[in-house]
């Protein structure tokens, strides 16, 4: 409206919505205009559609909701007003209506605009080039992301907010305590737990009624550990949206560089943790603080080791390769561990990395909430391992926790049987815990050599009759026994007719003994089973 030639010019309604960027000009007198339409479009017309009284409220609704930025009306060559009801609609819906009260030459304006927009857009390629530019050199000189913040604020003339998971807050310049409280709240509401759908995107937050933040999360490894902002009064435009995109990367670049330097500098850990392995450390108080624990007055804290055995299915993949991928894994387990609140020991040895992780002890719930915790890291983990790097798969187990870090060697014990028996043993596969191994803590706990003797005693016979005679006694005895005995449900799971299964059954009464359905029977020959499978599956 401050251009000279609007200057004959006067809104006429809609003046809520003088903030809508223009993107464009151009003439629109026909009534179907929507297909002609984008977002961002000043429409001039002479306002012959306002003659139709059935078609003109729906040209302007036409126009509203293709979000065009207005609409210029001139009076003097097909009207001279402007009907109330269309006024209105445009006050309704903030959209704003400029009228000039005599003709003017289309073809002024849109030289007008079109060369401002144009050189506005120069000028804008020209300051994100020098933005880009300030920015990759602050991020080559040093890893201090307030710096990156002041920048950002220098260029947009906004409020700007950096919310980390992994450090602390900052905001720039600064703000009173309960209004960084506000956005940090905000930020956790609408970005922290949103899903990315598979790329970085910005996200528009109302903090009040006058004011909205524009998020973008700052994504490394998939995983949003933290998100920049800008507070604003004003409608964000694609300058700013740029700007923040620019800031966003150079921040992840600086955040992962930070991560694998503190991964360098943490790999004291491994002399700890191997210390805990081999039990050579005896003194609690001494234990807890190598890890950085502070000393509690009262309660305790729970500890549960992990194994992450690192498995590449690729057999070509040259060793600087796979050193990159095991160290990407390592940092970001580190960086989900941080983010979740869980003090830790990471080591890695090989393809495999073993993992201390602590929690005070405050309700009921810890352990349960801990272990929650675990099982989403490494699903997080093992969907970074299948989709970015190549034929990698990553197989977990923790073991049980405990109340004293001493005897984490224990835990990890346990934790390298859970892998090996959800390797080993297929509906075993999900299985992350010790606890939740059920009988396979038996199982895993007595010796090979005693479990193939017991399985001989129990089944050797029928499994010698079945590979002789290929009548598949074994499998239907499975079935037979998953079904608690139900004939019928044994049937439909080897899709069998009813007397074929009859038959197999006499014959394993015939093989078994008339009392292999008796309970004592029954839950040696169910163990038997068990065993069986998981030493057939170990092999």
């Amino acid at each position: 409206m401050n251009r000279p030639i609007f200057k004959r010019a006067h809104i006429a309604a809609g003046e809520k919505g003088l903030h809508r960027q223009v993107g464009w000009v151009h003439v629109l007198e026909i009534t179907k205009i929507s297909p002609y339409l984008s977002r961002g479009d000043l429409i001039l017309s002479t306002g012959l559609w306002l003659k139709f009284e059935q078609e003109r409220k729906e040209y302007l609704l036409q126009l509203i909701q293709s979000e065009a930025a207005g609409l210029c009306v001139e009076f003097g060559t097909s009207i001279d007003h402007i009907p109330a009801d269309i006024l209105e609609l445009a006050d309704e819906h903030g959209f704003p209506i400029i009228v000039f009260d005599k003709p003017v030459r289309f073809v002024e304006i849109t030289q007008d605009i079109h060369s401002y927009l144009i050189n506005r857009q120069h000028q804008l390629l020209k300051d994100l080039e020098n933005y880009s530019r300030k920015i990759q050199q602050l991020t080559l000189q040093s890893t201090d992301i307030s710096s990156i913040l002041r920048l950002l604020h220098e260029y947009s003339s906004q409020q700007v907010a950096y919310i980390s998971t992994l450090e602390h807050n900052q905001f720039y310049p600064s703000v009173e305590p309960e209004d960084a409280a506000a956005i940090t709240e905000l930020y956790a509401r609408e970005v922290e737990h949103r899903s990315l759908g598979g790329r970085e995107s910005n996200i528009h937050a109302a903090l009040d009624e006058d004011t909205t933040i524009l998020f973008q999360p700052v994504v490394i490894f998939g995983q949003v550990f933290s998100g920049v902002g800008i507070v604003t009064r004003e409608q964000p435009t694609e300058a700013v949206s740029l700007l923040l995109d620019y800031t966003v990367k150079a921040v992840a670049t600086l955040l992962l560089r930070t991560q694998f330097l503190e991964e360098k500098m943490l790999r004291n850990q491994n002399g700890i943790l191997q210390d805990l392995l081999s039990n050579r450390i005896h003194n609690e108080e001494q234990a807890q603080t190598s890890m950085g624990l502070r000393l509690l007055v009262k309660g305790q804290y729970l500890f549960i080791g992990g194994v992450m055995e690192i498995e590449h299915r690729s057999k070509n993949m040259a060793e600087e390769r796979k050193e990159a991928g095991h160290q990407d894994i390592m940092v970001l387990l580190r960086s989900l561990l941080k983010k979740n609140n869980v003090p830790h020991l990471v080591m890695m040895k090989m393809n495999q990395i073993h993992v201390l992780c602590a929690k005070e002890s405050i309700t009921k719930d810890t352990e349960r909430n801990l272990m929650l915790t675990l099982q989403t890291i490494t699903a997080d983990i093992s969907r970074f391992a299948t989709q970015q790097l190549e034929g990698v798969m990553i197989h977990a187990g923790f073991g049980k926790a405990r109340s004293k870090m001493i005897e984490s060697s224990r835990s990890f014990e346990e934790a390298y049987q859970v892998i090996e028996v959800s390797r080993s043993v297929p509906q075993m596969n999900p299985c992350l815990f010790y606890d939740r191994l059920g009988v396979y803590q038996l199982l895993k706990a007595a010796p090979n050599e005693f479990l193939k003797s017991f399985v001989q005693d129990h089944l050797g016979t029928l499994i010698q009759y079945d590979e002789k005679h290929e009548l598949q006694l074994l499998s239907t005895l499975q079935a037979y026994m998953n079904a608690f005995g139900s004939k019928l449900e044994t049937a439909k799971s080897l899709y069998i007719h009813r007397q074929t299964l009859y038959n197999r059954l006499d014959k394993l009464e015939e093989i078994l003994g008339e009392d292999w359905l008796q309970p004592h029977r029954r839950t040696s020959i169910e163990m038997a089973l068990l065993a069986h499978d998981m030493l057939q599956h170990s092999r």
